[in-house]
């Protein structure tokens, strides 16, 4: 009769198979808006931190992605600009909302006509079947020009609660607000996204996956605690973008 090799070795046999890398959960969120309301600058602010050198008006869709880390968790948010103008979309609308996950609209607070518009893109939502479980967030862009600023925060926090989203007011030129309070000097566009990527993460909604790779951005730590910034009722407003 052969023999049997032993229990030690038998474990150490186990311990050298190489098991397949853990999969990394991927986040499609989409970003939506008039053109030149700063999409594509929120976008390049977050994934490549920093404020883009020359931007032009995007011409079907822009795709960026970073990979972020949250509660232990490496999670890939792909953000999905398209452009704001009509002539650009037609081709591209089916394909960019298929298998999102969350909305993130903005319009620009100098701009009272981007704000008027949101109205018919959330309504573009709901055609391509996006109902009120993705969650969505609004975004009022440019916040730094402060003397310009023709949407003011009531106004706009009146809309959000009336479409039971979180308001967030912000400059992605110059995210970092002076202003007081728990979140004084801290980069609001960060704050942004990744507070819709933790309401994702509680969720757990199906997702595509694929082994981790190299990104575009570092992985950043968020501690569950920051979650708190998705409330429906509050505003993230910079006093000095």
């Amino acid at each position: 009769m052969a023999e049997t090799g032993s229990p030690a070795e038998f474990s150490g046999s186990l311990a050298s198979v190489n098991l397949p890398p853990p999969r990394t959960r991927i986040f499609k969120i989409i970003v939506i808006g008039d053109s030149g309301v700063g999409k594509t600058c929120l976008t390049y602010r977050f994934c490549a931190g920093k404020f883009p050198d020359k931007t032009e008006a995007t011409i079907g869709v822009d795709f960026r992605e970073r990979l972020v880390e949250i509660d232990g968790e490496k999670i890939k948010i792909q953000l999905w600009d398209t452009a704001g103008q009509e002539r650009f979309r037609k081709s591209m609308v089916q394909h960019y909302y298929r298998n999102v996950h969350a909305v993130v609209f903005v319009y620009d607070v100098t701009n009272a006509t981007s704000f008027r518009s949101l109205p018919a893109w959330i309504e573009e939502c709901k055609q391509h079947a996006l109902g009120t479980e993705v969650p969505r967030i609004l975004v009022g862009n440019k916040c730094d020009l402060q003397d310009s600023v023709q949407v003011g925060t009531d106004v706009a926090q009146q809309f959000a609660d009336a479409h039971s989203m979180p308001l967030f007011e912000t400059s992605a030129k110059n995210p970092n607000s002076q202003g007081e309070g728990n979140y004084g000097n801290s980069d609001h566009v960060e704050a942004i996204f990744m507070t819709v990527a933790h309401k994702l993460k509680s969720q757990k909604p199906l997702v595509l996956s694929q082994p981790p790779e190299a990104s575009g951005g570092g992985a950043v730590n968020l501690n569950r605690g920051r979650e708190d910034g998705a409330d429906g009722g509050r505003s993230w407003s910079c006093s000095s973008c």
